[in-house]
């Protein structure tokens, strides 16, 4: 978990890279497919092989494709940030169950934080924040991750559940590596 001296740290880190991040907005793609190349490798880090004993509670979540369709980078760019702020968010409870790697653990999070925050400096500064925000795209995506969520609620957190919504984040964070090298 997070202390506060790690957030003030990360907090002094962002300041001096809101700087560049102009400069970096334009590499946002390259940078993103680096951040999810490497959520990817720590997501495998973080536990083993899937559990044999998982498999007849595999669930279907369905993450809505649809929200990384829309033709303007932009709105691309708003919504990944958005999956990765839900992602963020649902790998930061209960997780005294899932038998993981908790350095693998908190260095994938510090990277979707990082990434959320570059995101949100780029994508506010082309003011398409707020079109995307009222798009049906965002209810979708809620929808998905309230799913997950439910799910690991249902379930308790228990390992299982874990393990399920790992794989499923997985298959989510490679669909958008899908989409952003077509970008």
């Amino acid at each position: 978990s997070m202390n506060a001296f790690g957030l003030i740290q990360i907090g002094l880190i962002l300041s001096c890279t809101t700087i560049i991040s102009s400069l970096q907005c334009n590499h946002l793609p390259l940078q993103q497919r680096k951040v999810i190349e490497n959520s990817l490798r720590l997501l495998d880090k973080m536990g083993k092989k899937f559990p044999q004993q998982c498999l007849r509670e595999k669930m279907s979540f369905r993450f809505p494709t649809q929200v990384l369709q829309p033709r303007q980078k932009e709105t691309v760019g708003a919504a990944i940030e958005e999956i990765f702020q839900h992602i963020f968010y649902i790998f930061s409870k209960n997780l005294t169950l899932a038998a993981w790697d908790r350095t693998a653990l908190d260095e994938f999070q510090n990277g979707l934080y990082l990434q959320i925050e570059q995101l949100e400096a780029c994508i506010i500064k082309k003011h398409t924040h707020y079109r995307w925000s009222k798009e049906a795209s965002r209810l979708k995506l809620k929808k998905y991750f309230q799913k997950i969520d439910c799910f690991l609620k249902d379930k308790q957190h228990d390992l299982c559940s874990w393990e399920i919504s790992r794989a499923e984040m997985r298959r989510c964070l490679q669909l958008i590596d899908k989409v952003t090298r077509k970008l």
